[in-house]
């Protein structure tokens, strides 16, 4: 099959899916940097016609890092439903974007099919509908988690807390905890991203916040977030851990820039499975982006969206609890501004559940990019909208150690009571019990860190 088509009265040829990829997918700074943006709007309208009449079939023959030169292209193929696949091999793009939009479609119908399903697949899904399209999408894929809290449920919103320290102090991470739990942050897990990527610092940070979690009774489970190896160090020497987090990427040459393999995570996954204090036995958290691919030069000429659905393809291999797309954290050179930022979310959420995860996002910008708090805020809604499970709590939702802003505890409040959301159920009964929460919404008491603490009293 020629990829090429007329549109408005000019001819397009392009080389190969990896190029039709590429320009079918709305503006992005990172693929202009890239040299693979299209280099018209007439040209993105050709891309996204001759995509949308791929077939999913012609997809999986054609990934964008070869099967030979990647271990991440054979881990998904080769782990692929075949019998799902068989299903929905001769659909083109156009028809699998119908099903998911359908009426008649529900979350079992595409259960039926999603493990057949590539990152490819789902990019160009992704490529060929509107904003509200992805949000209609998602908003049936319901994904649940389960750890020490039940996450994903209907009309559920759980919350991160993340209390950060430029200087890794407990005293300063303990006062953001008790800060974010008054607010009812917390139920997604208590996750502190350290300054120093030592074992004994993620095993004092551990620690301490396993700590507050045995006295307050507290059903949530914690994570520091450095890289994995030092985390398995840390938990191999007994430090306490709920989660075992890693950043990943869609190639294996980008996970190499983040010092792992697939072998490294299959490690990890195993130890967390033995160690981690964690009920529901999911204890894996990844955080991906779009654009970091990019940034370390492995994206292999794909754009960063296919790229992205390529970690989603990945992850889903080890049944995580939480998965973060952290949508603006990179910066300005692969999403210009707020219109980028808050289209990379919505594409990453729908991808994500389409590929059966357990989304969850941070809302958030850096300082030098074209965004602001209202930019931030718009993404929110329209995550919540579109059934997202959990985002971050950040001090006052500006994060002092990793200098960005995100969505704050009191963001997540106003979220929950706007969009008649509560916490996870086992986070609801504790904040109930405790008078911080009453039939779904904060009471008087919400807010002050210092009740916190008298509920901890001389406990740790």
């Amino acid at each position: 099959m020629t990829l090429s088509c007329t549109c408005g009265g000019e001819r397009f040829v392009f080389a190969s899916v990896r190029d039709v990829l590429a320009r079918a997918n709305e503006e992005k700074s990172g693929d202009r940097l890239a040299g693979i943006a299209a280099r018209s709007e007439l040209e993105r309208v050709a891309a996204k016609q001759v995509l949308s009449e791929l077939t999913l079939a012609r997809l999986r023959e054609s990934p964008v890092a070869d099967y030979d030169a990647d271990e991440v292209t054979r881990f998904v193929d080769d782990r692929l439903d075949r019998e799902a696949f068989a299903r929905i091999a001769g659909w083109t793009v156009a028809e699998l974007r119908e099903f998911l939009l359908s009426s008649a479609t529900d979350g079992a119908a595409v259960e039926a099919i999603r493990h057949g399903l590539t990152g490819e697949m789902a990019a160009a899904a992704a490529k060929v509908m509107s904003n509200l399209d992805l949000v209609r999408a998602a908003r049936k894929l319901k994904v649940g988690s389960r750890a020490n809290t039940t996450l994903g449920g209907e009309g559920v919103l759980a919350a991160r807390l993340q209390p950060n320290h430029p200087a890794d102090a407990v005293e300063g991470v303990l006062a953001s905890i008790y800060e974010g739990l008054s607010y009812g942050a917390g139920d997604a897990v208590i996750g502190v991203n350290p300054a120093c990527d030592t074992p004994e610092t993620v095993a004092r940070l551990l620690e301490a916040t396993q700590r507050v979690i045995e006295a307050l009774d507290l059903p949530t489970q914690n994570c520091v977030l450095s890289h994995v190896t030092t985390q398995m160090k840390a938990i191999e020497g007994g430090a306490p851990a709920g989660l075992i987090f890693q950043s990943i990427a869609g190639s294996e040459k980008g996970n190499t820039a983040f010092g792992i393999t697939i072998e490294t995570l299959d490690k990890a996954h195993e130890l967390g499975r033995r160690s981690c204090i964690n009920a529901g036995g999911q204890v894996m958290y990844f955080e991906t982006g779009q654009g970091s691919e990019l940034s370390s030069g492995s994206h292999h000429g794909a754009d960063q969206l296919t790229m992205e659905a390529r970690c989603y393809a990945l992850a889903r291999h080890f049944n995580p609890f939480l998965v973060n797309d952290v949508v603006g954290f990179i910066g300005p050179e692969y999403l210009a501004d707020g219109r980028q930022m808050i289209r990379a979310g919505l594409e990453d959420h729908f991808m994500g559940k389409l590929l059966g995860l357990p989304m969850g996002a941070d809302a958030c910008y850096t300082n030098h990019m074209e965004a602001d708090q209202n930019d931030l805020e718009n993404l929110a809604v329209l995550l919540v909208v579109a059934g997202v499970n959990y985002f971050m709590g950040v001090p006052m939702g500006d994060d002092v150690m990793l200098s960005y802003q995100s969505t704050s505890y009191h963001d997540v409040a106003s979220l929950r009571e706007l969009m008649g959301c509560r916490p996870a159920p086992e986070f609801e009964r504790w904040l109930t019990d405790r008078q911080l929460m009453r039939d779904g919404r904060l009471t008087e008491k919400a807010g002050d860190p210092s009740y916190v603490m008298e509920l901890l009293g001389a406990r740790i």
